[in-house]
């Protein structure tokens, strides 16, 4: 029982509790524990694919039609979000090129690619099947995928999710939201 006891101590003055660690302590742990920087060349990449899409999404903005700030048309609002992604994307192109706190990519660096293509997905299919059984396979996939929650907690959270939305959206608000049921 004592020699438990022992360890137990032993162990605890290895690895100190996050909470015993001073802001100095925990912040050369999170730098020792981040993945490698990121060089010029990844730099300049994601800023171009930032550019590319905000360009982009002007070119579509312009397209449906920006009308006046008194009688905004539906491309209004995406426009002026666009330029303003535009202006980020060659703000970090030119004094980017300077940053060393970008990290390199791994293979988290595809979950958000992973939440885009499985949103785009929701949007497609739920004018085809409703929303319920789309937004439960998002909801299972980004918190058991992309979240690494336990199952019980994803399907519990998932299923809560969609009868709150169906509760609100359908039965208390009547919207004419796709849906199934």
């Amino acid at each position: 029982m004592e020699e438990s006891a022992v360890e137990k101590s032993a162990v605890e003055v290895d690895a100190p509790d996050v909470d015993d660690l001073t802001p100095e302590q925990l912040a050369a742990q999170w730098e020792e524990e981040k993945p490698p920087a990121a060089g010029a060349l990844a730099n300049a990449a994601s800023s171009l694919v930032v550019l590319g899409v905000g360009i982009g999404a002007v070119v579509l903005s312009v397209a449906m039609g920006l009308g006046t700030p008194a009688t905004p048309e539906p491309g209004l609002w995406p426009f002026l979000i666009s330029c303003v992604m535009v202006a980020l994307g060659l703000f970090q192109l030119i004094a980017g090129r300077r940053n060393r706190d970008a990290e390199k990519f791994t293979r988290m660096s595809t979950a958000p690619l992973t939440g885009l293509v499985t949103l785009a997905a929701i949007v497609a299919l739920m004018p085809l099947i409703g929303f319920e059984i789309p937004a439960l396979v998002l909801c299972v996939i980004w918190m058991r995928f992309l979240g690494g929650e336990t199952w019980r907690s994803t399907l519990v959270v998932s299923a809560s999710v969609v009868i709150a939305f169906y509760g609100i959206f359908v039965l208390a608000l009547g919207t004419s939201i796709p849906h199934l049921f």
